[in-house]
């Protein structure tokens, strides 16, 4: 399969059609709208079905399997902030809190990108490592804290602990949702193996394209709207929406070839390498550097980022993995 047929099956998927009607529908102003309860809901489905299926593979390929490309991805998410950070300060002119806020929602990851992930190399038949998972849930946590930390002037010996905003972006690094729920499924998943898969297979295997659909179709919605903040953002955000995802996923798909993860598995850690968080980061950035503009992270990661990974950078990704197997 080339790019352009990799494309072109991408953007005619399920679920990246019912991204793409929910930005028409926002930008048509149709009264379609999603319960706050119903997106809450949603999200959390997904988080633990991505966690226990991650588990129960980790239980079957065994952690010495695992160990060197969770480690791998571990230090991805915290390396990311940190070239991130000084490009959106001496090229972008960002103030130390915008761009500290910004490099954590890059550094940190997407898990409705890494489900479209997966959902292609399905879909083209390509195998890959089922507990790739795993990058998803030890990548969160590094880049929140290194994010935080940068954006609180911790080159500038302004971090302290002490701040009741640092010690609320550490527990959410360590306890929020998003990082939570990943964990805490994937643990029980590890510790059940395929018997308890099996026993709730009918659950979270099952009606878990109809729930991704739906919550693509509340992302587009959310992505139509923030489409407007794009004049606000400016042409460097703009920029840098587009070509970080480029040069992270490269990154991320370089590293995991290096360490051994199939042409599927390097493409899959390229994805979450590429992506951007509008979940968990948002959450603990604002609780941490409320001084931080979230215009411009979250315009940035869904209004640029997202649409740009799930429609382009999923094919791409996966042709330079292929090009880059022995």
């Amino acid at each position: 399969m080339d790019l352009l047929t990799a494309i072109q099956s991408n953007l005619l998927s399920p679920a990246v059609l019912f991204f793409v009607l929910g930005v028409f529908a926002a930008v048509s102003k149709s009264d379609l709208k999603f319960p706050e309860s119903l997106y809450t809901t949603l999200t959390i489905y997904l988080l633990i079905a991505i966690g226990f299926k991650g588990g129960v593979a980790i239980h079957e390929a065994g952690v010495g399997a695992v160990w060197l490309p969770a480690l791998a991805a571990m230090a991805l998410g915290g390396l990311i902030p940190l070239w991130t950070y000084p490009v959106l300060r001496k090229l972008g002119s960002f103030s130390i809190a915008d761009a500290g806020a910004i490099a954590a929602h890059y550094g940190s990851v997407s898990a409705v990108t890494f489900i479209a992930a997966t959902n292609f190399l399905k879909s083209i038949h390509e195998p890959f490592e089922n507990y790739a998972s795993t990058f998803l849930a030890v990548m969160e946590s590094p880049a929140i804290i290194v994010g935080v930390m940068l954006g609180k002037g911790a080159f500038g010996g302004k971090f302290s602990l002490s701040d009741q905003g640092v010690r609320h972006a550490l527990r959410d690094a360590v306890l929020g949702r998003g990082v939570l729920l990943l964990i805490g499924a994937m643990v029980i998943g590890a510790l059940s193996g395929k018997n308890g898969m099996n026993s709730v297979e009918g659950f979270f295997v099952t009606p878990f394209q109809g729930v991704l659909a739906l919550f693509l179709l509340e992302m587009g919605m959310v992505a139509g709207r923030r489409l407007g903040d794009l004049k606000k953002v400016g042409v460097f955000l703009l920029l840098f929406g587009l070509i970080a995802p480029v040069v992270h996923g490269a990154a991320g798909v370089l590293l995991g070839t290096w360490v051994g993860l199939s042409t599927g598995g390097a493409m899959l850690l390229g994805v979450l390498a590429a992506s951007a968080s509008y979940i968990a980061a948002p959450a603990a950035v604002r609780l941490s550097l409320p001084e931080a503009n979230p215009t411009y992270s979250l315009t940035a990661a869904l209004a640029i980022t997202f649409p740009f990974n799930i429609t382009v950078g999923v094919p791409f990704f996966f042709e330079i993995a292929k090009r880059l197997q022995p």
